[in-house]
């Protein structure tokens, strides 16, 4: 049994994630601007990483860190404002828990953080000899591109700590508990399969089990270092999610309409690029360490999730 202390522990990927670890025998602390009472194997402490406090003796009880904090990326509209609270959310949130670990004496193992694959950008930009993006290719210089290099950047001293490191670079994470699958279940709900453009561009994508599996597979595993791409080996265009998501739910009866390209733009601004976006992302690498998906194809994860 191990203390894990997780930042971002109150989202879609924390909950889960809290649950799947203390199935495991292990004691999640989730570190939260609003600790609460302790519930089970799960207490809360205070952090604020914009004012960089942390609750130190929390820290000291940790064997492992899991650091999701961040801003939603599809949130809001990218304002300026908003741009600077996701950047700012990622990267202060490394800093603070570098910043504790050098300061303060701890037993922490391994740190494993989020990334994600808005690090690569478009497949126009991907090398044309390759069929995916792999770890090893370069950061995209758009927004999305600079933020993760930033975030992966802000906890990268922990090596020199001689902290284990992992960053996963996380698809879209289909969940029941929020997240991108509530967003398109909801005209499907009307009877109606939402494209975006021409839905042509790919999906990477991963089932939440996968996520939380990884997680404790980094916890566990000790050859699991460096950078991985959290996504399933099969992306999928935005036509077939939906559409398979559409039959799922409605059998024959919706309506399949496209909404153009410019009309995205007009309504979220610059954050229609990420919706635009075409991304095929290999998994190749964390295949290669052992890990085998519960849902490698979109078919299975949507059976499984709309079951429940």
């Amino acid at each position: 049994m191990a203390t894990i202390l997780i930042t971002g522990g109150t989202g879609t990927i924390g909950k889960s994630l809290s649950k799947v670890l203390v199935e495991k025998q292990h004691e999640v602390i989730i570190l939260t601007r609003h600790p609460r009472p302790a519930s089970g194997a799960v207490s809360y402490a205070a952090w604020d990483p914009a004012n960089q406090s942390i609750d130190i003796a929390a820290l000291q009880k940790a064997d492992f860190i899991i650091n999701l904090a961040g801003a939603g990326v599809a949130d809001k509209r990218w304002s300026k404002k908003r741009k600077k609270e996701i950047v700012d959310s990622r990267v202060q949130s490394g800093q603070l828990l570098v910043k504790a670990m050098q300061e303060n004496t701890n037993k922490v193992q391994a740190v494993i953080s989020m990334s994600g694959i808005g690090f690569y950008g478009d497949d126009n930009k991907r090398n044309p000899s390759q069929k995916f993006f792999t770890e090893s290719d370069p950061a995209d210089p758009g927004f999305l591109g600079d933020t993760c290099v930033q975030w992966e950047n802000a906890i990268r001293p922990v090596t020199a700590l001689n902290k284990r490191l992992v960053i996963f670079r996380c698809g879209i994470v289909l969940s029941n508990e929020g997240g991108a699958l509530a967003e398109f279940k909801k005209p499907v709900k009307a009877g109606v399969a939402t494209f975006f453009g021409s839905g042509d561009q790919v999906t990477s994508w991963i089932h939440i089990d996968d996520v939380c599996r990884l997680f404790a597979l980094a916890i566990e595993k000790e050859r699991i270092r460096g950078e991985y791409n959290m996504v399933a080996p099969e992306p999928v265009t935005n036509k077939h999610l939906m559409l398979t998501l559409a039959k799922k739910m409605k059998g024959k009866f919706y309506i399949p309409v496209y909404v153009p390209s410019f009309l995205l733009k007009l309504v979220l601004g610059e954050l229609s690029i990420e919706i635009l976006k075409s991304a095929r992302v290999s998994c190749e690498k964390i295949k290669s360490s052992g890990f085998q998906f519960l849902f490698p194809t979109l078919e299975v994860a949507l059976d499984d999730l709309l079951k429940k």
